[in-house]
């Protein structure tokens, strides 16, 4: 019978916002304290609805972190050996996390509230969010902007061609909460 996962001992609240979006596409997220910021990033990615396709990087300050790699110049910090509690350490402290570096998905993560895990509670978990997840590689958020203004207009010359690139339908709007979450279940 596999064991259950031992509650953490302090939970983060976090916002995570993805920058320059209007109007915001953000998501709230309970994590344990002590992720490490590769975990932090699976996280992301589920909350968010990314499809983890793309490079990224986490800074705070002048300080990076990621996944190095000997092929570039970057001075990256191993994400894997960072945790969470050792970046934020009090509401209202954030750090930047940036998805796929063609587009720059720029998202703030804030540490609203430290928490006491509830019992009986799984971890991590989407407690809230906002807005529809943009589609991987439209352009960052100003292409988003031009992918959502041609889905709107009939006329638009590449109206069916996006319409068909994204599926048939699109709702910028929407937000499921049960579906964040069961996402969130799959992150290990």
């Amino acid at each position: 019978m596999p064991r259950k996962a031992a509650a953490p001992g302090r939970l983060y609240q976090l916002k995570i916002t993805l920058k320059a979006s209007k109007p915001p596409i953000w998501r709230r997220v309970e994590v344990a304290d002590d992720v490490t910021l590769a975990r932090l990033h699976a996280i992301i990615q589920a909350a968010m609805g990314w499809t983890d396709s793309h490079l990224h990087m986490f800074s705070i300050g002048r300080t990076s972190y990621g996944v190095p790699d000997p092929d570039y110049d970057e001075d990256v910090r191993d994400e894997r050996r960072v945790k969470l509690n050792q970046l934020l350490t009090a509401p209202k402290q954030k750090l930047t996390y940036e998805y796929d570096f063609g587009d720059s998905w720029t998202h703030e993560v804030q540490l609203e509230k430290v928490l006491a895990p509830e019992p009986g509670a799984t971890y991590p978990r989407c407690t809230a969010g906002k807005r529809a997840c943009p589609p991987e590689d439209c352009g960052g958020v100003w292409g988003y902007a031009d992918l959502l203004a041609a889905l709107a207009d009939p006329e638009h010359p590449e109206h069916d061609e996006l319409l068909e690139w994204v599926g048939g339908a699109f709702d910028p709007e929407q937000f499921d909460l049960a579906e964040a979450t069961a996402a969130l279940r799959q992150v290990r």
